[in-house]
């Protein structure tokens, strides 16, 4: 199934699924366009594609009503839930792209530290694809659509989960930038 087929299964609301669309395109597009730029890290450029733009399909069950999203968990476990979505659709690779984009990606200690509501284990991307998708992911939200953050804009959305991110971004746009 391609990831418009998928979006298209599991993401009913038309509002919803604009917003879902147009925020996974427009960090698909900044993915893909770090992947031209640096051929050097090898990339997967096909995955990419595909894994960015299923990247939130987990907020089609979260409870956001700014974003039209009217489910009843925690926005944090967007990842977790795109996770089992897709790992229902026989795609573990793009599974691990949803649950380990939350931020810089999540350690296990800031999950237990911070009380979080999701499971006990490290969820940090490892791969370059998962670090390009997570990476791209900063520079895009919700709420102001087709609007790309500067880099500092996403330094400060990064700021309030603590000076780990901001480190981890900041290698991030040393490498990919």
């Amino acid at each position: 199934m391609s990831p418009l087929e998928i979006i298209n299964k599991y993401c009913t609301n038309e509002k919803q699924k604009h917003i879902l669309l147009t925020h996974s395109r427009s960090v698909a597009d900044k993915a893909i366009e770090i992947t031209r730029l640096h051929p050097e890290l090898q990339a997967d450029k096909q995955f990419i594609e595909e894994a960015a733009l299923l990247h939130d399909i987990g907020i089609v069950h979260v409870n956001a009503p700014a974003i039209e999203c009217l489910g009843t968990e925690p926005y944090i476990c967007h990842g977790i839930l795109g996770a089992e979505i897709l790992r229902n659709e026989g795609l573990e690779r793009h599974a691990l792209v949803c649950e380990r984009h939350t931020g810089t990606g999540l350690t296990l200690q800031q999950i237990i530290t911070q009380g979080l509501p999701l499971p006990h284990r490290d969820m940090q991307p490892i791969s370059i694809e998962e670090q390009i998708i997570c990476f791209a992911d900063k520079f895009f939200s919700k709420t102001r659509l087709d609007t790309e953050k500067s880099i500092e804009q996403a330094r400060r959305s990064l700021e309030k989960f603590g000076p780990e991110g901001l480190v981890k971004f900041d290698g991030w746009c040393k490498m990919f930038l």
